[in-house]
């Protein structure tokens, strides 16, 4: 089983930052790609970014130029800087992750971090 841990959300003035982290642990082998998604109230799921292990990074157009991700590979760690921050940018961002674990495939959610921008 991988278990994800997000932190790093929190309450913001629009214009300002923040950065999310997001680890994983438990039984993994590799970790293929590794992603942040976020739902606002009312709203479906929807992908904000995304990063291969090798580095390839996809973004949504809505934060392209604003959001970068990384990951510490040595560490199954994914960040999220989030810079000039939007009232529409407010929303539970989950982290989510896609291998292998020990003989078997994983697809594994966190739990979800809170991000509010104020105007």
């Amino acid at each position: 089983q991988v278990q994800l841990v997000e932190s790093g959300g929190g309450l913001v003035q629009a214009g300002g930052s923040l950065r999310l982290s997001c680890a994983a642990s438990g039984s993994i082998f590799s970790i293929n790609a590794m992603g942040w998604y976020r739902q606002a109230p009312g709203k479906q799921r929807e992908l904000v970014a995304a990063i291969t292990s090798g580095g390839s990074t996809n973004y949504a157009d809505s934060v392209k130029g604003r959001f970068t991700i990384s990951r510490d590979n040595a560490k199954n760690t994914v960040y999220l800087q989030m810079n000039s921050l939007k009232p529409e940018d407010t929303a539970v961002y989950y982290c989510n992750a896609e291998g292998y674990g020990l003989g078997y495939p994983f697809g594994s959610w966190g739990q979800g971090t809170q991000v509010t921008v104020s105007s």
